[in-house]
């Protein structure tokens, strides 16, 4: 008995149609669909710790914090058949509760709307809850909820949240993130660069690894400065720098240098006196 995933607490909140303007249930599932370790545990409490406060009624909050607390507990110890039972009794009774409270509420301050979200997260809704729950608490917490819950190792969480918020989809955010999450380790100027690119769309596998064969993580800072203004495409420092390896015979390395090459990048920048 399973909320949400097996049968158990599986029922649908009552439906209170809403006019959120934000991301659709769907773009919201996708989240789930690109992880094989999705936990429904932490998007359940994440949403429901966000949602629950702004719940108006004491003592409807109160009921709704008991059956997130029972439904968390249950999800993250899925094999308690007592946990199960004591996690479904209480959904139902907020849940006629909130039934309730529809049939006899005029008023738009009665808490019903943030309780639907909550039981919609509860039932196992998270995309659809998330949905609803945006015009609410915000973007931002409702993404780290998301992109938390995907539980990937060595990933960039901020960076997929930043690419997130910049407008990218789910699929191109997480996969920036786990490219750059084997390099977290590299220099804050370094790492500033990459989310440049990712942000403009212009970073993937073989940019890495060019980055990391060319060590620019041993720069030291001065180098670094210049490695930056490089990679910026500073044009004047370019034809300079390029002129410089002409004159030590490196014409090969300045003419990839002019290309954007980046292992020229990384030589001219390591040519800089210490």
């Amino acid at each position: 008995m399973n909320p949400g995933v097996d049968g158990g607490v599986v029922r649908h909140a009552a439906r209170v149609e809403t006019d959120h303007g934000g991301h659709p249930a769907s773009w919201w599932q996708q989240f789930q669909a690109l992880s094989a370790h999705f936990d429904l545990a932490i998007v359940t409490e994440g949403i429901t710790d966000l949602v629950i406060p702004k719940i108006p009624s004491p003592l409807l909050r109160r009921e709704a914090e008991l059956a997130a607390d029972l439904v968390v507990r249950h999800l993250a110890k899925t094999a308690s058949l007592e946990l199960a039972e004591r996690a479904e009794k209480q959904l139902d009774r907020l849940m006629a509760t909130l039934e309730r409270l529809a049939e006899r509420s005029t008023s738009d301050d009665s808490g019903i709307v943030e309780t639907n979200v909550a039981c919609q997260a509860l039932a196992g809704d998270a995309a659809e809850a998330a949905a609803e729950a945006e015009p609410m608490v915000g973007t931002s917490p409702l993404l780290k909820v998301f992109v938390s819950a995907m539980r990937l190792e060595r990933f960039d969480t901020s960076l997929a949240v930043r690419l997130l918020r910049a407008g990218h989809a789910p699929a191109e955010a997480v996969r920036a993130g786990l490219i750059v999450g084997k390099y977290l380790w590299w220099p804050t100027w370094l790492l500033k660069t990459v989310t440049e690119r990712a942000l403009a769309r212009s970073l993937d596998v073989e940019t890495m690894q060019a980055l990391d064969r060319s060590a620019f993580a041993k720069l030291t800072p001065i180098q670094a400065r210049m490695a930056r203004r490089l990679l910026n495409g500073e044009e004047t420092l370019i034809e300079a720098s390029a002129r410089r390896l002409e004159a030590l015979g490196e014409e090969s390395a300045a003419a990839l240098l002019r290309e954007g090459d980046l292992g020229a990048i990384a030589l001219a920048a390591r040519l800089i006196p210490l």
